[in-house]
């Protein structure tokens, strides 16, 4: 294990899997010049700049992946997938199923999101359900460096188009990281970093650390909370989060998106329809607000959940009169 930053961690996933597989290349907004080790280890033929065009870089990348390629594509802030969508919803989600299987699209998108720079609303904003709602694609969002990197691994190995979305506010995150070249981390596949019996917190990227942070701060108040964190957000695992929900019967979901149609919505439509027995309390969206996101440190922070609101949401959900007798813990298979 080696401890080291959440960049660090897909830099070097990317060098693992370019000298794995020939197939691989970065192309992108400063591919090259933000990760210069790629460009003089593996040449122009395989890591290049792109002029600042995303529609022509994503149809790149998806003519690149029919033809038997393997390409990364370096988007830099996610607002600007929206200038891609055409070619990576229209085209590499779809073509596969209209082809009937004779085309694969294996690519991959990286794109920074969320607060903590401060860099605006052009900047700064959370669009991964935009990509969730996409037929084919596949979305990834993960909380630490090391699934960083094992996320990143899977993805470009994967044989669909997968969205690989870096939280700003974790890019220099230090944490340990395995060396192992062949360990990677299972795409649809959500981690439990914390267990607990009376309220499930679900989050990923930045609102795992703030789930963690609350539930440290429950514990003196006699209330043990589980933590989940998604990763995959999709395939999204929903046998995770419904076998938590049947052990606790409260779920909060916490993310930085805005919550109209967003996954905490998905994640209480899941609970209310496969889960309804178990529920001892409604569940609660812990969002930001249907807003840009502010260039201002103190207006960009508020608009961010925190520890404090998980903290008060749960503490509230805890004083809720029992609604019905809970259930077994498997009950809701049987509803599937």
């Amino acid at each position: 294990m080696t401890r080291m930053t959440t960049e660090q961690a897909l830099t070097q996933a990317l060098h693992e899997e370019m000298r794995r597989d020939a197939r691989v290349l970065l192309l992108g907004e400063g591919a090259a010049t933000k990760r210069p080790g790629l460009a003089r280890e593996f040449g122009p033929a395989r890591v290049r700049n792109t002029p600042l065009a995303e529609a022509i870089i994503a149809g790149t990348a998806v003519g690149a992946a029919a033809s038997g390629l393997r390409p990364v594509i370096d988007l830099l802030f996610a607002p600007f997938l929206t200038y891609a969508m055409d070619a990576l919803i229209n085209s590499a989600g779809k073509l596969r199923y209209l082809s009937g299987g004779q085309c694969e699209f294996p690519l991959v998108a990286l794109a920074m999101t969320g607060s903590g720079w401060c860099v605006g609303g052009q900047h700064n904003h959370n669009l991964e359900a935009m990509f969730v709602h996409a037929p084919g694609l596949q979305v990834l969002m993960p909380s630490t460096p090391a699934d960083s990197k094992g996320l990143l691994k899977a993805a470009i190995r994967e044989r669909n188009p997968v969205l690989f979305f870096i939280d700003l506010g974790l890019l220099h995150q230090e944490g340990e990281v395995a060396d192992d070249p062949e360990e990677i981390v299972p795409i649809g596949v959500a981690a439990l970093p914390r267990q607990g019996t009376d309220v499930t917190l679900v989050g990923y990227a930045k609102t795992v650390p703030v789930c963690l942070q609350a539930a440290a701060e429950l514990e003196p108040h006699g209330v043990s909370a589980e933590v989940i964190d998604l990763r995959s957000l999709k395939p999204l695992d929903t046998a995770c989060v419904l076998d938590s929900v049947a052990r606790t019967g409260r779920l909060i979901v916490v993310h930085e998106a805005s919550g109209l149609c967003g996954i905490a919505a998905e994640l209480g439509a899941l609970a209310a329809s496969r889960a309804f027995g178990a529920l001892r309390a409604p569940v609660v969206r812990i969002t930001g607000p249907d807003a840009p996101a502010a260039s201002s440190w103190a207006l960009e922070q508020a608009a961010v959940p925190q520890a404090q609101a998980v903290v008060d949401a749960a503490l509230g959900l805890m004083a809720e009169p029992l609604r019905r007798t809970p259930v077994v813990e498997d009950a809701w298979r049987a509803q599937a």
